[in-house]
């Protein structure tokens, strides 16, 4: 008897326990659930029970910010209070101004969008040309630096006037020069223009063609006159040596050579040249001024007998 009363009083005790858990587990809130770009906290996603009287905390998801509500749930007979939390897509705003940089900002400026960079007239970007829209701000550096043009290439026969060592920038001016004896053809200024280019392209410099080269006739010198002197000199006197070497004198051949026969041969010539060019003068300058139509009349006997000869 005493055993099946034992026995009985055991069964109910575990009857309480398991009451006892029921009513526990029913207090217990499940496990939050997040909403529209919200979900749980670190710190909610590493508690495995909620029990009564204890809170959760959610946020938005990455890209997102907090629009209304405060994210926080309280555990309450088994239940979640409602969710207050409201999130909307971060706006990055406007990028920050900068010196000749503008922005396309046709994308909008709400996370995950995308704007170009742009330069004014005459600059260069310099770093990213996108800027792009994340959780913390925008990304991508960029800034625009004045526009740049290499050093004047070498011209050929000629040379730039550029004398700095600096690049021409934007809107400078490089001016060419040819050398002596060569034209320039083309612009004699070139600009540094957008993009780094010249406009417009380097000129040349070109000599003259060989049709357009003319070379005139050497004026005659003393020297080539007492060359030519010297040479019909020569001509004569070969002339006789050949002459007298013919001769025969008692059945021989004179094969003699008169070494002095050549500076009388150049005197004699030299005096006849200086007598004609003598008469000839005096003849002109009677001429202009008497007229072109001489008459002879008042020439006297003494220069008619040097016109003569």
């Amino acid at each position: 008897m005493d055993f099946l009363l034992d026995t009985c009083g055991r069964r109910r005790c575990l009857l309480v326990v398991m009451q006892l858990l029921v009513l526990k587990a029913a207090a217990n809130c499940p496990k939050p659930q997040g909403g529209d770009h919200i979900v749980l906290s670190n710190e909610a996603l590493l508690m495995n029970e909620f029990p009564e009287g204890s809170t959760a905390t959610v946020e938005c998801v990455h890209g997102y910010v907090i629009d209304t509500g405060s994210g926080v749930l309280s555990c309450t007979g088994g239940k979640w209070t409602e969710l207050d939390l409201r999130c909307k897509m971060k706006d990055c705003g406007t990028p920050k101004p900068q010196p000749h940089l503008t922005f396309n900002l046709t994308e909008g400026t709400l996370f995950g969008a995308e704007i170009e960079v742009r330069c004014e007239k005459g600059f260069q970007i310099s770093g990213s040309s996108f800027k792009t829209c994340y959780a913390t701000g925008w990304r991508g550096s960029a800034k625009c630096e004045i526009a740049t043009c290499e050093h004047p290439a070498a011209v050929a026969n000629g040379t730039s006037l550029w004398a700095s060592q600096d690049e021409p920038t934007y809107g400078e001016i490089v001016e060419f020069a040819c050398n002596e004896g060569f034209t320039l053809v083309g612009s004699k200024s070139i600009v540094c223009s957008d993009g780094g280019r010249y406009s417009p392209g380097p000129p040349e410099c070109r000599g003259a063609t060989t049709g357009d080269r003319i070379t005139p006739s050497p004026a005659p010198t003393a020297q080539g006159v007492r060359r030519a002197l010297t040479e019909e000199a020569s001509t004569t006197r070969a002339s006789s040596t050949t002459t007298s070497s013919g001769d025969k004198h008692d059945g021989g051949v004179n094969t003699y050579t008169d070494t002095g026969y050549t500076p009388v041969v150049v005197s004699v010539v030299c005096v006849s040249l200086v007598a004609t060019i003598l008469v000839f003068g005096l003849h002109k300058f009677l001429q202009r001024k008497k007229g072109s139509y001489d008459t002879r009349e008042d020439l006297k006997p003494e220069l008619l007998q040097f016109q003569n000869l």
